[in-house]
């Protein structure tokens, strides 16, 4: 199923995208249906078999047309939402651009961080104030949300916990993350602002999984476009390390819980600082007003608009917005400026 969080008259509803494009309205077929997403992912076992079923014979009056409804995030507010690391071809040539050697630690563990799990958005409009705006970058990634609880969990256990997936822009504001990696403590303010996801949640029996020792491997085509341009292309299954990897990883030693969102690092040619550093484009960067489409195979095309708000704080300093920006791809050994 695809499923969506939507608003109708201001009202957060959840429901699915049918193949002629309607929306089937859960609580409005179905009082039973009437939660949140999160609710949905942890009662699966018996609110999805009555999702399928309405999907399969939807009634009339429980479907709206798309145009009639606003599509916020799939899952608005995950439980938490960690990032990977998990594409060596981003990764090694980010490095490269920089003037370092790939980092040998990366074929030994997958790795994540926690980002803002708060700031989530959807299709649509992206805020962002003038700081973010000094280098602004979009990050081409697939996310998956956990469906079930996971401790110390095997390959197989992982897999059997993805609920599903969907694609994730990971915005990064360049100059605010160049300026505190420094610092050794990972991404902050340069991350903390927005992450987009959507526009549907895919549940895993809709797509082509192929089954391997190390997990499951999704083959789908990974694509963003900027004002129309294609810029970058390439595939999930390029994943070094796969998601039931990661998720083995990360809950080792901790409790998972559903409703965790957990995305993949950005694909090679995902983002301005590849591209960038690599010259496949001059000096580009996000402004206020660029059309950033994300698409992937079989989890849709997720839109949103840069939309720049007044600058609100006093003081900003001047090599962010409108002075002389440092060089991105400088190497330095005290900060990671990969993802």
């Amino acid at each position: 199923m695809k499923l969506v969080t939507f608003l109708q008259a201001g009202t957060e509803r959840i429901g699915a995208v049918l193949e002629d494009g309607r929306i089937l309205d859960f609580a409005a077929a179905e009082p039973r249906l009437a939660v949140d997403m999160l609710t949905l992912i942890r009662d699966q076992e018996k609110l999805l078999p009555l999702a399928r079923a309405l999907a399969a014979a939807p009634p009339a009056t429980a479907l709206l047309d798309a145009a009639s409804i606003r599509l916020l995030a799939p899952v608005p507010r995950p439980l938490s939402m960690r990032d990977g690391y998990a594409f060596r071809q981003h990764v090694a040539t980010a490095r490269r651009n920089r003037g370092l050697e790939m980092i040998p630690e990366f074929d030994l563990f997958p790795v994540t961080y926690f980002t803002n799990h708060l700031a989530v958005t959807g299709p649509g409009e992206v805020v962002v104030q003038d700081q973010h705006l000094a280098r602004l970058d979009f990050e081409l990634e697939v996310a998956v949300v956990t469906g079930r609880p996971l401790k110390n969990a095997t390959l197989e256990e992982a897999d059997e916990a993805i609920f599903g997936y969907m694609v994730m822009n990971d915005w990064s504001a360049r100059m605010l993350q160049m300026e505190e990696m420094k610092l050794s403590l990972g991404p902050c303010k340069g991350k903390d602002f927005a992450t987009s996801l959507g526009p549907w949640l895919v549940t895993k029996d809709e797509l082509d999984l192929e089954k391997t020792a190390a997990g499951e491997i999704l083959h789908a085509r990974m694509t963003c476009d900027v004002n129309g341009h294609r810029l970058s292309d390439g595939n999930v299954d390029s994943m070094t390390w796969t998601f039931a990897q990661i998720l083995q990883r990360s809950s080792y030693g901790i409790q998972m819980h559903p409703g965790e969102v957990i995305g993949s690092g950005t694909v090679g040619t995902g983002c301005l600082l590849e591209l960038n550093g690599s010259q496949v484009t001059d000096n580009l960067w996000l402004k206020a007003g660029d059309e950033v489409v994300l698409e992937v195979a079989g989890l849709g095309r997720l839109v949103n608009t840069v939309t720049r708000v007044p600058e609100r704080l006093t003081g900003v300093p001047p090599h962010l917005v409108g002075g002389i920006l440092p060089d991105l791809y400088a190497g330095s050994p005290s900060g990671e400026m990969g993802d």
